[in-house]
């Protein structure tokens, strides 16, 4: 049988699997080559650097809640109940990614840390879902803004009011028993707040 063809999403699974063996500290790019039987030369022809690497796993990680979360963007249906909808995902998305695998997650804190840019770009993509629903929302008349806000602005509101349940930051209280009722009061003020 022919060996696999080494891809990037190869790598950045058994880069993945490296961090949570060895931790951020000390896995190398080595690591990442020996556990999938190739040389350390051949992981770098596809990521040029122990920091692109790092940089691309961490962004594949942060990605993971787009496609979920962009389903309520793009659905049908009443903007209150997608926004809810939306704000439930990323949340239940934030508690399973710390609490399934609190080692990684650790370590996805470390790498979060190092790439600023990925994260922002992360969080833009986040903040532009929320501000199409708010929009869509605005034109059918199920959600009220000031005429002078742009949904973005509002958009960005939403996102930091909201930020106790998914900002990492906070993932010791995700688990705790008054996480619940504290983010079902978060929300229904958020949306009273939006409603037209």
């Amino acid at each position: 049988m022919p060996p696999e063809t080494l891809t990037p999403e190869r790598i950045l699974e058994a880069t993945e699997d490296v961090l949570r063996r060895f931790g951020p500290a000390k896995a190398t790019v080595v690591d990442v080559a020996r556990a999938l039987g190739v040389s350390h030369g051949s992981v770098y022809r596809h990521f040029p650097s122990k920091a692109a690497l790092r940089e691309a796993v961490t962004e594949r990680w942060l990605d993971q809640s787009h496609a979920v979360l962009s389903r309520f963007a793009r659905a049908q249906g009443p903007a209150p109940e997608r926004l809810r909808g939306w704000l439930e995902a990323l949340f239940a998305a934030k508690r399973a990614k710390a609490g399934d695998d609190p080692e990684l997650f650790a370590t996805y804190m470390v790498l979060v840390g190092e790439n600023s840019e990925v994260v922002a770009r992360h969080i833009d993509t986040m903040v532009r879902q929320v501000a199409h629903i708010i929009e869509e929302g605005v034109d059918k008349g199920e959600l009220g803004l000031p005429a002078d806000t742009d949904p973005l602005v509002a958009a960005r509101a939403v996102w930091d009011a909201t930020s106790r349940f998914h900002n990492p930051a906070h993932a010791a209280e995700w688990s705790a028993e008054h996480i619940r009722p504290a983010f079902d009061a978060v929300c229904a003020l958020v949306l009273r707040g939006l409603a037209a």
